[in-house]
């Protein structure tokens, strides 16, 4: 993973015993985007199945995760979107 990397939830939604979340990868660069997504989307597979398999085990039930990744140039230069992903 590029260190230049952050997660966002995005939606999380208790469904009676199915947790929805849908979480956004934020990279700073285009060629990170890349790098996360992998050679036919594999790494991002990979990513998002150990995460929500983390989860499960955390929630103790089932969780429908949906991964995107996004570019947002500076982000880890701007205060307040640090404040927004929990960094103080």
């Amino acid at each position: 993973m590029p260190h230049g990397a952050a997660v966002e939830i995005e939606k999380f939604v208790v469904d009676g015993a199915l947790r929805r979340i849908s979480a956004a990868i934020l990279v700073d660069r285009e060629g990170h985007k890349s790098i996360i997504i992998g050679k036919g989307g594999e790494m991002v597979k990979r990513i998002a199945s150990e995460a929500r398999q983390d989860m499960e085990r955390m929630f103790d039930g089932a969780v429908f995760l949906e991964v995107f990744v996004k570019v947002k140039s500076g982000w880890a230069d701007d205060e307040r979107m640090l404040k927004t992903l929990g960094y103080d």
